[in-house]
């Protein structure tokens, strides 16, 4: 969430929507991944109603007035996941974050198993195709 304060409306909202519907959950034994998928829901939610605010950063007015032209960029992994949608982004942290199966992440999506193969796949060759960028290595 990059913020402290984002996060803790994300757990918030989690907890709240889990009590809420906790008796729709049939099998106990995928606690762990429901309760992931209702987190990541509500992330998902956050991000989309702040997306239309945008924020200036005062750190970055020093960079505008400044007449270096050649900055370097530094490209952090948060801002890579950054550039992928969410259903992209989810498969991804589903898979290498949270070290699920291909299989058990298209049961949790409720997608076949070709689909998130493709997806999985496709995010992973834009962010190939972001690192390997030609200012990256100036």
């Amino acid at each position: 969430m990059k913020n402290k304060d984002d996060a803790l409306d994300v757990i918030q909202e989690t907890a709240y929507r889990s009590f809420k519907k906790i008796s729709t959950l049939k099998n106990p034994a995928v606690f762990k991944s429901w309760l992931i998928k209702i987190a990541i829901n509500c992330a998902t939610d956050l991000l989309r109603r702040k997306k239309k605010i945008i924020y200036l950063n005062h750190d970055y007015e020093n960079l505008l007035d400044s007449n270096n032209e050649d900055i370097p960029l530094s490209l952090s992994l948060d801002d890579l996941i950054g550039t992928l949608n969410e259903s992209e982004k989810s498969i991804i942290l589903w898979k290498y974050y949270y070290g699920y199966t291909l299989k058990e992440i298209a049961k949790i999506e409720g997608s076949p198993l070709g689909t998130v193969k493709s997806v999985l796949y496709r995010s992973l060759a834009k962010l190939r195709k972001q690192v390997r960028r030609d200012d990256m290595y100036e």
